[in-house]
């Protein structure tokens, strides 16, 4: 349950109640099979929302499952609190499920986030499910370029602290930015990114999801 009738500071207090809930090591299964990616598109008049859920076996990266659901949006834009927008349907998409995922990767921000409390923070408190974000630009921080082959890392760094890691994903493509949600390390997130992007700059799981959301609002429909 997450709530959405909050204004600005108490979204943010929100945040912090939630943000000491969040595990920032885990130790996920060493047979860990479903992978889950979410993601959230808007609709052009930007008060309707799609939250796809895709399901993958980690070893072929094939479909397993998938959900979808549409719902209004009921919270502004604020930057720093889009779960609050997103979230809802996400949730509603999981519900659907007829599989329980091991592991979500979120188009976005865990602790690479102000308060170091992004989506992928957010979701995997709310899920209990571990939870890593990969993301295509920085929100936050900064970081040498990695160098261009594939797997090269360098650290996102606010200040002197490591809050997550710039990877090359495929060689010569631009980075993305790694970072910890929930029941995960920052090492095992990363490696698991490189193994969900074995042709594409962005993981597959985040790829599909995107397309799911993207057909459904295309559809007009709550599938």
């Amino acid at each position: 349950m997450i709530r959405t009738d909050l204004d600005e500071v108490s979204a943010i207090a929100e945040q912090e109640r939630l943000r000491s809930l969040v595990e920032p090591t885990g130790d996920l299964p060493t047979d860990l099979r479903l992978v889950a990616g979410v993601d959230v598109s808007y609709a052009k008049d930007a008060d309707l929302v799609a939250g796809a859920v895709v399901v993958l076996d980690r070893s072929t990266l094939e479909v397993v499952d998938s959900a979808i659901a549409m719902r209004k949006v009921d919270f502004p834009y604020l930057p720093g609190l889009l779960a609050f927008r997103e979230i809802p349907a996400l949730l509603d998409a999981f519900d659907k499920l007829e599989t329980t995922p091991e592991l979500l990767v979120c188009d976005g921000y865990g602790l690479a986030h102000p308060r170091r409390f992004g989506l992928a923070c957010h979701l995997g408190v709310v899920t209990g499910i571990a939870a890593f974000g990969v993301a295509k630009t920085a929100f936050i921080g900064t970081g040498e370029a990695p160098g261009l082959a594939r797997g090269d890392t360098s650290d996102l760094l606010d200040g002197e602290e490591v809050i997550g890691r710039v990877l090359r994903t495929q060689h010569g493509v631009k980075p993305v930015f790694v970072s910890v949600g929930h029941k995960i390390d920052l090492a095992r997130a990363t490696s698991m990114t490189l193994e969900l992007t074995p042709s594409y700059r962005l993981p597959q799981t985040t790829r599909l999801a995107d397309q799911m959301s993207r057909r459904a609002l295309a559809a007009g429909s709550s599938l």
